[in-house]
């Protein structure tokens, strides 16, 4: 078999002859139905392999009423949080199959609107969306015709699946975290001021609650914004607040960015890390577990929350959910590392 050519323009009917199969056995072996025998599915793969067989993703969706494709629309990929994200939906996706598109909507309101009617959504058979500028008063926008489902804390209650996190919870936890180690003066960096609804605005309240539990006031000083959550954010909202002289023994950064730009800043201020100022992130990113010092984190249940809005999204498609919109919150957990005494 592996002196055969190599064909671009391979058919079904050539791999069949080839693999000395009928068509139908071809057929069945790419669509993944189970019960064919070992040999046999090997014979039709290596048949494929040597001729360069490519399926014809269009005629089989008009056959099967699906692509096999699903898409993904998130905010911006040059955040880690993100990029390691849509890297694990895609790992869980093929697991099942199943091929992932993904759009960048750059949180701009108009691309994220455009990605509810893109021109690429008869491309694929449902869409999992994690929005950014849209909010709860656009929640008439998620009432769609397609399988869809949500990730964020941007929209509460809509007519869709939602995965979200504890983000209230684990922001408690974060600063319970820096509480126990005799912390007090806890600067969190990322604040947006203004924000009701939001990642940003549930964060920093589990930062108050846990500050209030403790018998805490807040020192408003210490509650400074970043803008998007990047490094050189995190840098800049942590050098304001050493330049202006705020006392501070800890910093939680309301995601991983924000806070490995702090420690940056720390570092070039003279400031030793734990020991002077401790510091803990959000979002357990895989440089979290590199950075000098290491960085304690919150972990989110990325994985978790991968796996949950696939599968949701594939029982949708499939119509085998159930009618309601149904809500997951995630499981977090505190992970302890080198900027916190860990």
């Amino acid at each position: 078999m592996g002196a055969a050519r190599r064909s671009s323009g391979a058919t079904m009917h050539d791999v069949a002859q080839l693999a000395g199969v009928s068509v139908k056995t071809v057929s069945n072996v790419i669509n993944g139905y189970p019960h064919i025998r070992p040999a046999t599915k090997e014979r039709v793969e290596d048949a494929i392999g040597v001729l360069g067989y490519r399926v014809n993703i269009t005629a089989r969706s008009l056959r099967r009423g699906r692509t096999g494709m699903i898409g993904l629309a998130l905010p911006e990929l040059g955040l880690p949080y993100f990029a390691e994200l849509a890297e694990t939906i895609i790992r869980v996706a093929e697991e099942t199959g199943t091929l992932v598109l993904i759009e960048q909507t750059n949180a701009s309101r108009d691309r994220e609107i455009e990605a509810l009617g893109s021109r690429v959504r008869h491309l694929t058979d449902g869409l999992i969306f994690s929005p950014l500028a849209l909010g709860q008063e656009d929640v008439g926008l998620f009432d769609v015709d397609f399988p869809m489902v949500l990730l964020g804390e941007r929209v509460f209650g809509g007519p869709t699946d939602h995965v979200t996190m504890d983000n209230v919870a684990a922001a408690r936890a974060a600063t319970e975290h820096l509480l126990a180690r005799g912390r007090r003066r806890i600067a969190v960096i990322g604040a947006h001021p203004g924000e009701r609804v939001g990642t940003a605005a549930l964060r920093v309240q589990g930062y108050r609650e846990a500050m209030a539990a403790a018998g805490l006031p807040v020192d408003e000083r210490l509650v400074a914004e970043a803008g998007a959550w990047h490094r050189s954010t995190g840098d800049a909202a942590m050098t304001r607040l050493l330049d202006d002289g705020v006392e501070i023994d800890a910093v939680f950064g309301l995601n991983d960015a924000v806070a490995l730009g702090a420690m940056h800043a720390l570092r070039l201020h003279g400031r030793s890390i734990p020991d002077d100022v401790a510091v803990i992130g959000f979002d357990d990113i895989e440089e979290a577990a590199y950075s000098a010092p290491t960085l304690s984190s919150v972990a989110p249940g990325a994985e978790q929350i991968a796996r949950t809005a696939v599968e949701y999204l594939l029982q949708r498609i499939e119509g085998t959910a159930p009618d309601q919109a149904r809500q997951v919150v995630t499981d977090f957990s505190i992970v302890t590392r080198q900027s916190t005494g860990g």
